[in-house]
């Protein structure tokens, strides 16, 4: 995703260009898939609101989505490293094949690395500090959570194949730093 997002001219002027790429490519296949099935089609996107879709809720009552120690879901297969950037609502009931409920890996995972990574202390068991992250990252722009990504989230051993590259995560990093500090 991330590479065709890259290679994308779409702008629809959103001060979160992921967003215009997930609008314009999403639309796109709901259309397409409109028109093939004879079905109203149309897309949902986590980013539009308020009111905000429960794409989390959805995630977790899917059985393959849970709760992490430091607040973002984790697969199974892909860990951390997933994101929701947009539903299709079919407005037709469809026979789908059931789906194999999971186990949280955390559950598991004796160590919980992704609770003693962070630098400054900002994940923890009680929470998760933003404004010490947010600390951290102006201090550092150079530094490893800016330009590689959140260290606690990338100490998980669920996933690690599937690690956003630097490019990805240097972007995620500087629009969080950008969305609480504007």
């Amino acid at each position: 995703m991330w590479r065709a997002f890259e290679a994308s001219d779409c702008d629809q002027g959103d001060p979160n260009p992921l967003d215009d790429w997930s609008r314009c490519t999403i639309n796109e296949i709901a259309e397409r898939l409109s028109n093939d099935l004879q079905w109203p089609i149309s897309a949902l996107f986590p980013f539009d609101g308020p009111p905000y879709q429960p794409f989390q809720r959805w995630a977790v009552r899917s059985g393959n989505a849970f709760p992490t120690p430091i607040g973002p879901l984790v697969h199974p297969v892909y860990g951390m490293w997933h994101a929701y950037r947009a539903a299709l609502c079919i407005e037709r009931l469809l026979e789908l094949p059931v789906n194999e409920v999971s186990t949280s890996p955390c559950a598991t995972c004796a160590d919980k690395p992704c609770l003693k990574t962070c630098p400054v202390g900002a994940v923890t068991t009680e929470g998760y500090d933003v404004p010490a992250c947010l600390d951290l990252l102006e201090r550092e722009l150079v530094g490893e959570c800016y330009a590689t990504g959140c260290m606690a989230r990338k100490a998980c051993p669920v996933g690690r194949e599937f690690i956003y590259e630097e490019a990805q995560a240097r972007f995620h990093m500087e629009k969080f730093l950008k969305a609480y500090r504007s």
